[in-house]
């Protein structure tokens, strides 16, 4: 197992540092800095603009394998640059880290175990009232735009507010509907500011995890496995949930690792539409802006966080199946 999950890292490792560089040089390609120098009024003196982007290392008349050989050299020492404003990258960095993973993380996790629930349950009652109530469902939230979803759930939150006379759902864009009382209730507050954008994570996430594992689920129903557990006595939901839903597992945890990127993307738009703070906000401005360290650093960190999702799957992977552990991954 050690000698299988130190492969595995450093294969990571090796594709996180060739996602990160991909990043950056993408981003330096793309975007134009000078530009948002250029359109200033007054417009600065060509002089003043050159000195400003070749102290942020941003100039684009420099070559790009040289600026990239800067940025890479300052990475690999802890420095990830500066802003188009001058501040360090790094410390705005985790500043919108921390919004963003108070907002994805509850969400992709409170997404990710009901939508295997509810697919297993699907799957078991195959055919009956819950499993079309669950498949049109999960159907129904896939075919919704997460931004369109998020509009919804905020006009569903307003309805019910009126409806119960008090403002039990709010959201950020609202002012506070009461003083402050304290510790506690700035935590109260601050839970009731999170739920709508979370519920939008989680119901996207839902309807995905739902979708696949009702047919990963399906494909054990009638396996060796699950007849011979029943040959023992089991009863037929006993023997799928104990013997059935680990195999269906299995292969959900490599999907783990693909839906990241999707959960990262609806992050941007949950952000932008409840005017959270955090790294989406941060992105969509930072490349109208031609920020490319800051989008360099973001897409860097995006890309970590899909490879350390693949390496979590992995480790999954692994504890539930002996084969993996044995053999190893390919």
């Amino acid at each position: 197992m050690a000698t299988f999950m130190v492969r595995r890292l450093a294969n990571h490792a090796a594709l996180a540092v060739l996602a990160a560089s991909l990043g950056y040089l993408l981003a330096a390609a793309a975007l134009d800095p000078r530009a948002g120098l250029e359109d200033r009024a007054p417009r600065p003196p060509e002089s003043v603009i050159d000195a400003r982007l070749g102290a942020l290392n941003l100039d684009d008349r420099t070559p790009l394998t040289e600026r990239y050989l800067t940025w890479a050299g300052g990475v690999a020492h802890g420095d990830l640059g500066r802003t188009f404003d001058g501040e360090p990258v790094d410390a705005e960095l985790w500043r919108r880290l921390g919004v963003s993973l108070r907002l994805v993380v509850p969400g992709a996790v409170l997404g990710g175990v009901m939508g295997v629930a509810l697919g297993a349950h699907a799957a078991i009652r195959h055919g009956r009232a819950a499993d079309r109530l669950i498949s049109g469902g999960s159907s129904l939230l896939l075919a919704v735009p997460v931004f369109v979803l998020a509009v919804l759930l905020q006009i569903v939150a307003g309805e019910a507010n009126d409806a119960l006379g008090m403002r039990v759902f709010v959201w950020v864009g609202e002012s506070a509907p009461e003083a402050s009382r304290g510790a506690l209730w700035d935590l109260v507050d601050r839970g009731r500011r999170l739920l709508l954008p979370t519920a939008t994570i989680a119901l996207g996430q839902l309807a995905f995890h739902a979708r696949y594992q009702r047919g990963l689920m399906l494909d054990v129903l009638h396996a060796d496995h699950v007849r011979a557990a029943r040959a023992r006595g089991l009863r037929r939901r006993d023997a799928l949930l104990r013997h059935g839903l680990r195999i269906a597992l299995v292969p959900m945890t490599a999907y783990l690792a693909y839906t990241t990127g999707l959960v990262l993307l609806g992050g941007v738009f949950t952000e932008t539409a409840f005017g959270r703070h955090g790294l989406g906000e941060w992105l969509v401005d930072s490349i109208s802006r031609g920020d490319v360290n800051a989008v360099a650093a973001i897409e860097g960190l995006a890309a970590c966080a899909v490879l350390l999702a693949a390496l979590a799957s992995d480790v999954l992977a692994a504890a539930l199946d002996p084969r993996v552990r044995a053999g190893g991954m390919p």
